[in-house]
């Protein structure tokens, strides 16, 4: 573009009328565009300029009003984000997310904090399971693993389903077989629970949707465990609430923290995984349950307990959905961690007053799940060999668990916790993260020898002092994945960057 045409665009540019006269882009000043933007926007959402779901402009009027680029509006939208001053709607746009002042975020190191669209670019392989890539970073384990002979069986066996049943959407709760064997089969393990407490959903993400949906507007806050499930945080913002980590380590809860965010932030609700915690692969001893609860109880919000590893774990490790009884406790499971994750069937098990309205919200969002789904989850659970399945499972990954904790240990990566059971470990070098070495740029230089990673970044709310990753036992033994985290140790400890 010569001279002339810059000179016009520019003139037609600033010519146009804007928004907001409050915010200014001041070139000359110190600090690029994104930081000015972003301080901007924070500034007129604090002094209630811009309240609750109030949509932003799009991308591209943002930068024709403004006289910057797209990809300037881009990060700047990316960060506000993930400070949690806005939320996205796929084909909707960006709107305000809260309108007081952001909590202080913990002391930035260096840049590598990623703007929530950088970390996505790794997850369609981390969850679509067609890439050739060592899977190291994913969430199912490998079909034989499972018993595929049996899973195979019980689609054929849903596929003969009468043909009757073809005609309608089925059943708004789920196909009522399930729905009762699973109260059963709760009744005896854990707590009593009728038939008509329980919704069957696509897999634990619906669950949580649903349950967003149901209970939150936008602006209110929701506390997540930190480190926890990525996608979960994602899903908060989504729906304009506003994610607080509440820190969780190998002794479990931040009970001084969770009181403290407590009684200033009046959350709505908190996800907890009480068993096998993914990423850490912890449990949460009887104690901390009762004091979770009796927290609950004091500040009046809801606890959706994420009990998708339970069947991985001890019997006698403890269930907030039994100790509450289901007042303020809504269960949520999934047969994807111990049938397969094609097959898409999760629950939710709550009061019998708040069901209703979740039936509600599943008909208004997406009317009924698939019952050739639920029928191929009911024959597997209900053939005579699932049990033993599920034993010889645990056995396998308790094997497997170990010789990846002796495995990284030689590599020279310190275990985040010690797991108690189930399919992960998370692990790293003690390493300051920065610009050029972070867990993501690690990841991308796996993906070029073939290796899905999941990275800190995947996890956490706010920034870690270590790189680590979470693994999966299953896909750990490798000498591929050795080979590569031997290197990244050998160019750590060369650079001089690896605490030692």
């Amino acid at each position: 573009m010569g001279e002339t045409a810059k000179a016009a665009t520019i003139l037609h540019c600033t010519d146009l009328p804007r928004p907001w006269p409050d915010l200014k882009i001041d070139r000359s000043k110190r600090g690029g565009l994104v930081e000015q933007i972003v301080a901007a926007v924070t500034d007129m959402v604090s002094e209630k300029k811009l309240r609750v779901g109030t949509k932003m402009p799009s991308v591209r009027q943002f930068a024709k009003w403004y006289c910057v680029s797209t990809f300037t509006v881009v990060e700047a939208y990316d960060r506000l984000i993930t400070h949690g001053v806005l939320s996205s709607r796929r084909s909707s746009g960006y709107f305000v997310a809260r309108t007081e002042s952001p909590k202080p975020l913990p002391a930035q190191i260096g840049s590598h904090a990623l703007p929530l669209t950088e970390i996505d670019t790794l997850t369609p392989d981390l969850y679509s399971g067609m890439s050739e890539s060592l899977p190291v970073g994913t969430g199912w384990l490998p079909p034989e693993w499972y018993g595929e002979a049996t899973i195979l069986d019980a689609v054929r066996q849903a596929m003969r389903m009468p043909s009757s049943r073809l005609r309608g959407y089925g059943h708004a709760r789920g196909f009522p077989a399930l729905c009762q064997h699973l109260a059963s089969t709760l009744s005896e393990d854990l707590f009593a629970v009728e038939p008509n407490q329980i919704l069957l959903t696509h897999g634990a993400t619906h669950a949580f949707d649903l349950i967003l949906r149901t209970l939150t507007k936008p602006g209110d806050c929701v506390f997540v465990e930190d480190p926890g499930y990525g996608n979960l945080v994602a899903l908060i913002r989504h729906h304009a609430c506003i994610p607080v980590g509440i820190p969780r380590g190998e002794q479990g809860l931040d009970f001084e923290v969770l009181q403290a965010h407590a009684a200033t932030d009046k959350p709505k609700l908190m996800f907890v995984n009480t068993v096998l915690q993914n990423p850490l692969g912890t449990s949460l001893t009887h104690a901390q349950t009762h004091r979770l609860l009796a927290i609950a109880e004091q500040f009046d919000f809801w606890i959706v307990e994420d009990d998708i590893y339970r069947e991985l774990a001890a019997g006698s490790d403890p269930s907030l959905a039994a100790m509450d009884g289901l007042r303020r406790v809504i269960r949520v499971g999934s047969f994807s961690k111990t049938l397969s994750p094609a097959l898409r069937v999760g629950s939710i098990s709550a009061s019998t007053s708040l069901m209703p309205e979740i039936a509600r919200v599943k008909m208004l969002a997406g009317l009924t799940t698939s019952e050739i789904n639920e029928r191929a989850a009911y024959h597997a659970l209900t053939c005579g060999s699932y049990r033993r399945m599920l034993e010889r499972l645990k056995i396998r990954l308790d094997a497997a668990r170990e010789r990846t904790l002796s495995n990284l240990g030689d590599l020279g990566l310190t275990p985040l916790a010690k797991p108690r059971g189930g399919m992960f470990v998370s692990a790293g070098w003690q390493q300051t993260p920065n610009a050029e070495c972070c867990g993501k740029s690690i990841a991308d230089l796996a993906l070029q020898s073939d290796i899905l990673l999941a990275p800190d970044e995947f996890f956490t709310i706010t920034n870690t002092d270590s790189i680590w990753f979470r693994f999966n036992v299953a896909y750990s033994d490798s000498p591929l994945l050795s080979d590569f985290l031997r290197n990244i140790s050998e160019r750590l400890i060369t650079a001089g960057t690896l605490q030692q």
